[in-house]
């Protein structure tokens, strides 16, 4: 029999429904299961057990009362960039460690109207900035598969949760790949949506243009159920699309068919010097998409190499202008100086990190007087060009099929000397955040180290119906999703 915490959240659903457990039990399993590993994991900077079990103890009752929902009394966990009432949000931050929000973010809020259980918040790179969670300034987390490598980022906290089942589900957030990313590098599903189709109002912004929040789960099922829980416009956040919203359950199938699907594989992301069992692991799962009847057929996104410049100078200039309010006047850490300047210069340097920083200075050069031409605005111009390809591919294939990372997870500590070998993590997930449009990354394999490897479906604006059916009928032909870690 599958432990409790082990299950995914439409097993655990079933057996809710069914009266054979009760959210308070599958709450209290997860819970034990957080102090029992996440020792090793360190995924959580932030665990509310009296006030999960309490959630947990309504959801019971509001069970017994008749209510039924696919996510009443299920235990999830939320990146520590997104705001949960009465719970720190640091966004891995010194600047932030006291920061306790009084509201909770609109996709949180949607949660738990639905009767999800909070259990509490994940660890992640200072303000979501960084591929391995090693830019924490608490802490790094661990990959669950080997605890010597990092778990990918930023949302390393949270996909670590979900493969070492201390989570049934998890909220993170993809700025440049932040969902994707550390879920292959964990073996679990997660999903990026297109930009507006989930609200950003109460998550803490990066780069305003790029960032959107999004599930992970143990498996395809999971992700559709919390997409269908935390989309659709929010009159709060202007970036939001008011876009009608479809049942993502439903449009997964029942049987693994993709007959009739034309499915895209870029050779842009098949690039020299990638690790040889990743792109073997991808081209072997594209495989098996065209034995279920999809129509597989080259295509080009010929402005692919640019994505790299181009995001490194439109996401730090962004961050530039978002980090300017932790001045320590208004919230967050506060350092004193003589004089307003040397308060603003002694708080941010006692309270943000080296890659923040980094990042701040980058973005702040690229809008300066005399270099905003140069840069930003032709970054933004090639940013178009960008769109422009998956539009043109788009108009041609339903989904893009190609790899998440260019190879499984690294050492902790063997990049961090070394800000671009980091940066090329992201290689093949950032565009997809510049054109604004969706995609899924799900297990299709390891290396010879047992590793994972993710496999990457992207699809068109809005187009999540569409990334799902084929993740989902992929995965139902296929085990790798059921591979569990040996962590204990």
């Amino acid at each position: 029999m599958t432990a409790l915490n082990a299950l995914a959240i439409h097993a655990a659903h079933a057996q809710l429904a069914r009266r054979e457990i009760s959210s308070v039990e599958l709450t209290q399993a997860v819970l034990d299961r957080i102090a029992a590993v996440d020792g090793r994991v360190r995924a959580y900077v932030r665990v509310a057990a009296d006030d999960a079990l309490a959630q947990a103890r309504d959801a019971d009752a509001r069970r017994a009362r008749g209510e039924d929902t696919p996510l009443l009394g299920v235990p999830l966990a939320i990146k520590d960039v997104i705001c949960v009432e009465g719970l720190p949000c640091t966004c891995g931050s010194r600047i932030l460690e006291n920061f306790v929000p009084f509201y909770s973010a609109t996709a949180v809020e949607r949660l738990r109207a639905v009767g999800a259980v909070i259990l509490g918040k994940t660890n992640t790179d200072e303000f979501a900035m960084g591929s391995s969670t090693e830019n924490s300034a608490y802490f790094t987390t661990h990959n669950p598969w080997d605890v010597s490598r990092v778990p990918g980022g930023s949302s390393g906290g949270s996909a670590a949760a979900v493969a070492s089942d201390m989570a049934l589900g998890a909220l993170g957030t993809d700025t440049g790949g932040s969902v994707r990313q550390p879920a292959a590098l964990c073996g679990v599903v997660g999903l990026k949506p297109s930009y507006g189709r989930v609200s950003r109002f109460g998550l803490i912004a990066f780069a305003s243009s790029l960032d959107q929040i999004g599930p992970l789960g143990k498996d395809v099922r999971d992700a559709a159920i919390l997409l269908n829980a935390i989309a659709g416009h929010d009159r709060r956040d202007s970036t939001s699309m008011p876009v009608a919203v479809p049942d993502y359950v439903s449009a997964l199938g029942a049987t693994p068919d993709l007959k009739g699907v034309k499915i895209g594989v870029p050779q842009e992301y098949f690039i020299e010097g990638m690790q040889p069992e990743t792109e073997s692991a991808v081209r072997a799962a594209i495989g098996v998409m065209q034995s279920l009847g999809a129509e597989v057929r080259e295509v080009s996104l010929p402005h692919t190499d640019y994505g790299l410049p181009v995001y490194y100078l439109v996401a730090p200039a962004e961050a530039s202008a978002n980090l300017a309010r932790y001045d320590g006047v208004r919230y967050g850490l506060r350092q004193p100086g003589e004089e307003m300047w040397d308060t603003y210069k002694t708080t941010r340097g006692a309270g943000f990190g080296a890659e923040v920083k980094r990042r701040i200075m980058l973005g702040t050069y690229a809008l300066s007087t005399g270099y905003y031409d140069a840069y930003y605005l032709k970054a933004q111009k090639v940013r178009t060009l960008i769109k422009g390809d998956f539009d043109a591919a788009f108009a041609e294939v339903d989904v893009i099929a190609c790899p998440v990372s260019p190879s499984t997870a690294f050492k902790i500590g063997e990049k961090t000397d070394d800000p671009l070998q980091m940066y090329l993590s992201d290689v093949f997930t950032l565009n997809a955040n510049l054109a604004g449009i969706c995609g899924i990354s799900l297990p299709c394999g390891f290396d010879g180290q047992g590793l994972p490897v993710g496999l990457q479906i992207m699809g068109p604006a809005f187009g999540e119906e569409k990334i799902l059916r084929a993740a989902h009928a992929y995965e139902q032909a296929t085990e790798w999703h059921l591979k569990k870690p040996m962590i204990n």
